[in-house]
């Protein structure tokens, strides 16, 4: 695998070297809409790509700000693998995500299965299945489908149903949750 990593030494660098002693324990689900919006210092995202073998572990936000070298390698990890096309991804997303992961209380990176996909790519998913969107949100860095094996698509989905922050999608026969920053909806089974 590949990690994708930053070796410049910084603050936050240095913060990410304690990151494990300064990620306090799981937040309840009514406290997940604080997460969102700042009531952490520090937000994280782990993933990995079986498409690229790459993966990312890394500390994204730090004291209300965003890091900017950061924001940059995670809109390449989530490029469409198929046509190596980036977009800026809409950072909403990720804390979606991030905070998701906080509520289920777990270690193991999400599988990252789908984050940008360009229009084309879209297209030739469509003619393959009649789950994917033809306005989908996957297209403009709004969305992303995510597996994890140690929870379930039901567990996934109930942590980002909690964010009340975007759409959640469950599908269940192919394992998998796709958490959006849309309009606040959900589906599938």
């Amino acid at each position: 695998m590949t990690d994708i990593k930053l070796n410049s030494v910084s603050r936050r660098g240095l913060l990410g070297a304690f990151a494990a002693t300064a990620l306090v324990a799981a937040p309840t689900y009514t406290n997940a809409f604080g997460l969102l919006k700042g009531a952490g210092d520090i937000r994280r995202i782990r993933m990995y790509s079986g498409r690229t073998g790459e993966s990312i572990d890394t500390i994204y936000w730090i004291e209300g700000e965003y890091i900017p070298e950061v924001v940059k390698e995670i809109n390449h990890f989530m490029r469409d693998w198929r046509t190596d096309e980036v977009v800026k991804i809409d950072m909403r997303t990720i804390d979606i995500m991030a905070a998701s992961h906080r509520l289920m209380d777990v270690s193991e990176p999400y599988m990252l299965l789908s984050g940008y996909r360009s229009p084309k790519t879209n297209a030739m998913l469509r003619s393959r299945s009649r789950g994917v969107a033809k306005n989908s949100l996957h297209m403009v860095g709004k969305a992303a489908d995510l597996r994890l094996q140690s929870r379930s698509v039901a567990q996934m989905a109930r942590a980002a149903a909690a964010c009340a922050s975007g759409g959640v999608g469950k599908y269940s026969r192919s394992n998998f949750v796709h958490m959006d920053c849309g309009p606040v909806r959900s589906w599938g089974g």
